[in-house]
């Protein structure tokens, strides 16, 4: 009788739990798509008395973290507190998707876990690595450290990995290297925290020896490598490496890979190189991300092919247009002066209903400020903030003083600094200092010039601005004090150096260079044709330009050697695409609107701010530069 009630209990509780299952499966979690939605399953599972059932909330609250509004979090709190006895996977789930949320302060998150043990909740192997992402303090890292070894994870390959990444994400290289050395078997996980972390602080060489040592190395590890010589600038070292490991590595390129090479194609303007990842990306199927995505179209943008560019952006379907594309595509318009076809894109934005952000902003004022859109910038600016409640930050103020002292509206740029919420910084200064320079106004660019100077007192490029504006206005014992005044600090100028790609192999020139004879004969039919160069603001036989053998240095400014070359080793017609890290200097520009005609070619130049389109002797600038 007894085994029977038994028997009968059991079946009714396996028909109970079939029945609990077949109730709460239609409002499964994954199916939710709001916070209305997930309060409807939460209401079923308090009807079905399941409600401190502790492997039915850790979804919920996992939900309410990645809607990430405050509303979420405090529902997710009372989901948490509702359960009578939280175990380690509740714990862990909370603190893992508060961490990812970020909207509970890193004290609190450390306060749940010091709530855990408080509990007697022991934690596992799933609490450390999401305790040590929270840390803001090596203080607290290291205690967490401590609390690890404590609970006997000591030897656990994952939390030593997460050890690892914190030490290095405080600069505390030695300890970091201690916990690497007391992990028997080193994974490429191991490895790669270790590469990242010295990379991170600028230890490239000493990234590098760590590569060198490992004993097998993945798509991971050659990624932080690569990624590692692209964030300092080292592009060519970052090629080299990618060279290496398409002969080395079995691995096929995935997208990390294509999207930390595509940037060092940006940097270096390699087209060539660029266009073979993106067919390889398509040829292979690669999974399109927002990094990928926006790496493709920035490559076409800042190689100087714009039309490409916008044909990869408009070939996108519309739910892959994230903002950072976008926002990337806007900045490319503005880069090349199309300042009415990036208001066109920001409108064609809104009616895709895609909410800007600060950067879309920024990049539509930097188009107006090249276009020279001055009434259209103004508006936006105010748009900014009237309609989507973005408060401007400096980079804003900056794009704001850049259009109207472009326009020659300097006085009105010098109002606006005065009247900024907070002190302007060396950017936007400079900024005014360049609107001064330019439309020659010595008083004010006196003033500033001397406060960019103490501000920033080993940029080369400040004294320079300075002595080009007293240069201008003939002052040539205020251009020697300058240059006195860059000497006794030991100041060097930096030198101007151009790049072009030749069938995938990036050139490089540096401004002063006399060992490419290319350059004489260019020279010769410039000057067939009414060529002189224009010293203006320039400062020919007074300054930073040493003449050589009579020689005019603005000859051998590294563009025109780079554009030499180029007219030396491609065939009639071809289009020549040069990246300066300088800005353009008047007589290049002159020269090479000269060029575009006397050679019948296409040449686009990159310079520090902007691109320059020359053909049959006209510039896309329209010489508003």
């Amino acid at each position: 009788m007894m085994m029977m009630m038994s028997m009968s209990m059991s079946m009714s509780s396996s028909s109970s739990s079939v029945q609990v299952q077949m109730h709460v499966e239609p409002f499964h979690f994954e199916k939710c798509q709001s916070m209305s939605q997930l309060r409807q399953y939460h209401s079923q599972i308090i009807r079905l008395g399941l409600s401190s059932h502790n492997h039915l909330i850790p979804p919920l609250i996992n939900f309410c973290a990645r809607a990430s509004t405050s509303d979420a979090l405090t529902y997710a709190l009372k989901l948490f507190d509702s359960i009578p006895q939280p175990d380690a996977f509740l714990y862990n789930t909370i603190i893992k998707g508060f961490l990812l949320s970020q909207l509970l302060p890193t004290n609190s998150i450390l306060l749940l876990y010091s709530h855990m043990l408080q509990n007697s909740v022991i934690p596992n192997n799933f609490t450390f690595p999401s305790l040590l992402r929270a840390c803001r303090k090596i203080q607290h890292g290291m205690q967490i450290h401590a609390h690890l070894f404590k609970f006997g994870f000591g030897a656990h390959s994952v939390c030593l990995n997460s050890l690892i990444h914190m030490y290095v994400t405080f600069q505390a290289l030695e300890e970091a290297r201690r916990v690497f050395h007391t992990i028997p078997h080193p994974d490429s996980v191991s490895w790669t925290s270790l590469i990242s972390g010295y990379s991170k602080w600028g230890l490239i060489d000493e990234a590098f020896t760590i590569f060198q040592l490992m004993p097998q190395k993945n798509s991971a590890s050659w990624n932080a490598m690569m990624a590692a010589y692209v964030q300092t600038n080292r592009f060519h070292e970052a090629f080299a490496l990618f060279d290496r490991m398409k002969a080395e590595n079995n691995n096929v390129l995935d997208k990390f890979v294509a999207t930390t090479m595509l940037s060092a194609c940006t940097g270096l303007g390699a087209l060539d190189q660029g266009k073979w990842i993106h067919e390889y990306i398509k040829r292979n199927g690669i999974e399109l991300d927002s990094k990928l995505t926006t790496a493709i179209v920035d490559m076409y943008c800042k190689c100087g092919c714009l039309e490409k560019a916008l044909q990869v952006f408009h070939s996108l379907p519309l739910p892959c247009r994230w903002i950072s594309s976008w926002n990337c595509m806007i900045g490319g318009l503005a880069m090349h002066g199309n300042g009415e076809a990036a208001i066109q894109l920001f409108k064609e934005m809104e009616r895709q209903r895609v909410a800007p952000d600060d950067i879309t902003f920024l990049n539509l004022l930097t188009a107006c400020a090249h276009s020279g859109l001055v009434e259209e910038g103004r508006n936006y600016f105010s748009y900014m903030i009237r309609v989507y409640g973005i408060e401007p930050r400096m980079e804003h103020f900056g794009c704001m003083v850049d259009l109207l002292g472009r326009a020659g509206m300097v006085p009105e740029a010098r109002k606006l600094i005065d009247e900024m919420p907070v002190s302007p910084d060396v950017t936007v200064l400079g900024t005014l200092l360049g609107a001064c320079k330019k439309h020659r106004n010595i008083e004010l660019g006196e003033e500033i010039g001397r406060r960019v100077i103490e501000l920033e007192p080993n940029n080369s490029g400040r004294y320079v601005l300075l002595a080009n504006l007293y240069a201008n206005a003939g002052k040539w014992e205020d251009v020697a004090k300058v240059r006195k005044l860059m000497d006794d600090r030991g100041v060097k100028k930096a030198p101007g150096f151009s790049m072009i790609e030749l069938q995938g192999t990036v050139h490089e020139f540096i401004a002063g260079e006399r060992n490419h004879p290319q350059v004489y004969e260019m020279l010769e039919h410039l000057k067939s044709v009414g060529y002189v160069a224009d010293t203006n603001g320039v400062l020919h036989g007074h300054d930073f330009d040493e003449e050589e053998d009579g020689e005019n240095p603005l000859y051998y400014h590294s563009e025109k050697l780079a554009i030499a070359f180029g007219l030396s080793r491609t065939k009639p017609g071809e289009t020549l695409r040069i990246l300066k890290n300088l800005r353009i200097c008047e007589d290049c520009h002159h020269a090479c609107k000269l060029i575009s005609t006397v050679f019948d070619r296409e040449i686009i130049v990159r310079d520090r701010t902007r691109f320059h389109r020359f053909k049959m002797g006209q510039c896309s600038c329209q010489d508003y530069w």
